[in-house]
């Protein structure tokens, strides 16, 4: 089964707007879907990326009609400016590696996916904190998921850390991003390529 590596963090607007795009043409295509979420500070200052706050006026200016536009062609509500923004997302992440864990080892049954969602919807939809418990255990319950995994996350920081650093070696650079073989797609707006090279044979198809 072909997979594709998704690198991403609940802080990035861009994968908010997916909403569960990547889900639902991973199914069409009979496709898994590996998470992992990855410190995507640290991606920036490796790789050369600017955080939002320092970019120029003009960047940041069309950063918004941009999130605006895809906002409303998404249809899902969007917080250009949300209220818990940035905020540590190193306990929702590692949260979110005990979960798929969980569901590897046959620990649980929840849905991964979901549960990042939910933390994206919080922070860009809800105006709350993805660095707070409370919201972090309420994602996991949406998502059919035990808050006890807030502890098991407690213990996912090397996987974090791990998740970040394979990240940059595969030429990651900013969320979401989207890896099938030697194949890179960067951005939500990237989907339907994915589609079409999984379509075509997956990570054989540019040999």
């Amino acid at each position: 089964m072909t997979v594709i590596d998704y690198y991403f963090t609940p802080l990035s607007p861009y994968a908010y707007l997916a909403g569960d795009r990547l889900e639902a043409l991973a199914a069409r295509c009979g496709a898994a879907i590996a998470y992992k979420p990855v410190d995507m500070f640290k991606v920036f200052e490796t790789t050369g990326g600017v955080p939002v706050p320092r970019r120029h006026p003009s960047r940041q200016e069309y950063r918004f009609q941009d999130l605006a536009r895809r906002a409303r062609r998404a249809d899902l509500t969007l917080n250009l400016q949300p209220l818990h923004w940035p905020t540590d997302p190193t306990l929702s992440c590692c949260a979110l590696i005990a979960a798929d864990a969980a569901v590897r080892a046959g620990h649980a049954t929840g849905d991964v996916g979901r549960a990042a969602r939910a933390m994206m919807r919080a922070c860009w939809a809800e105006q709350k904190d993805v660095a707070d418990t409370g919201v972090i255990a309420a994602a996991l319950g949406e998502a059919g998921f035990s808050a006890d995994l807030l502890l098991d996350g407690a213990t996912a920081g090397a996987t974090y850390a791990a998740n970040t650093q394979e990240a940059v070696s595969r030429g990651v650079f900013g969320a979401p991003f989207y890896i099938v073989g030697e194949q890179r797609f960067w951005g939500q707006d990237r989907l339907e390529d994915l589609e079409d090279l999984l379509q075509q044979g997956g990570a054989d198809a540019d040999r």
